[in-house]
């Protein structure tokens, strides 16, 4: 048992330093090594993962392909240096990718999730400071929960107002100009926050213990605020429950955009190359899905389209 966690530390320590950022994937893996331990198995096989999605818990079929995907990549891994090792087939659980309908905030439930945020218990006051804060932040921007807690301070340029994302998705990296006010409560943490700790902090957003809070601890602080006002049903045993997700503030901001240039008059079309390269998406046609995901976006497109070939009728 000993030797698989060896290994799992070298496997990690090897693809972290090409630049993976793994965290959720040594999570999933410590514990379904853990469950083997608890098997008494010493080797990977198909049957130990199947024995171990049983006991993990619910899940649907897209976030279990997820957990197939990091447990076939380290059994390969182990497979490599031991043929023992099985490395279950792609197959298993076969993937059918289908985008959730985002959930659309409307500005007072924003303001709300703040609001609670804000009062989230904390040792010396950080916990409140920097989720009331990394929400925000994510409402006004749509950076996706990974880039706004892996930012560095030296990546918030508090003179420019820029954000330099150093390692989007798939390691792509992009600068985001935010707003004045957004500007300003960036620069309201980061004193508050260098007053608490006493000193300035490598990671831009910390926890109350002065580290960097994972995207795990974000989505759980942010469940809490949900189920606080409302948004999701109360939970036992601090369970997330269901309901609207920290990602849809992102969803939210994008959506929100491609209205306002609706009603502005403006041309989707060329604007959209904009925010899909502000968002840090790799094709437009990723931006322009919302459209077709958004009820209000759908109805709008719909108008213009109509509108424009009305036009050309007349004339």
């Amino acid at each position: 048992m000993s030797t698989l966690f060896s290994e799992l530390d070298r496997y990690l320590t090897i693809r972290r330093s090409l630049g993976y950022d793994l965290r959720t994937t040594a999570r999933i893996l410590q514990r379904f090594i853990a469950f083997a331990g608890q098997q008494g198995a010493d080797s990977i096989t198909t049957d130990l993962f199947l024995r171990w999605q049983v006991a993990f818990g619910h899940a649907n079929r897209q976030t279990w392909s997820a957990r197939l995907g990091m447990v076939r990549i380290f059994a390969q891994w182990l497979h490599g240096i031991d043929p023992k090792h099985e490395v279950p087939p792609r197959s298993l659980i076969p993937r059918r990718y289908r985008r959730s309908r985002p959930y659309i905030y409307s500005e007072d439930e924003i303001r709300r999730i703040i609001e609670a945020a804000e009062e989230l218990p904390s040792i010396n006051g950080i916990r409140a400071l920097t989720y009331a804060t990394l929400f925000g932040l994510i409402a006004v921007t749509g950076l996706r929960v990974s880039e706004a807690v892996s930012l560095d301070d030296s990546d918030v340029d508090l003179e420019t107002g820029v954000l330099r994302i150093r390692r989007g998705k798939l390691g792509k990296a992009r600068l985001v100009p935010v707003s004045k006010s957004a500007l300003a409560h960036l620069v309201t943490y980061t004193e508050e926050r260098n007053r608490l700790l006493g000193s300035r902090p490598q990671s831009f957003f910390v926890s109350d213990q002065a580290t960097r809070p994972s995207d795990c601890s974000a989505r759980y602080n942010f469940a809490c605020v949900c189920q606080k006002i409302g948004l999701r049903a109360p939970q036992k045993f601090n369970r997330h429950g269901r309901g609207p997700r920290i990602h849809d503030l992102r969803h939210t901001f994008a959506a929100r955009t491609i209205v306002n240039w609706y009603r502005m008059g403006l041309d989707p079309g060329r604007e959209m190359i904009k925010l899909s390269t502000y968002l840090g998406h790799l094709k437009p046609e990723h931006t322009y899905w919302y459209i077709e995901a958004v009820p209000e976006l759908l109805e709008l497109a719909s108008h213009r389209v109509s509108a424009s070939l009305s036009q050309e009728v007349r004339s």
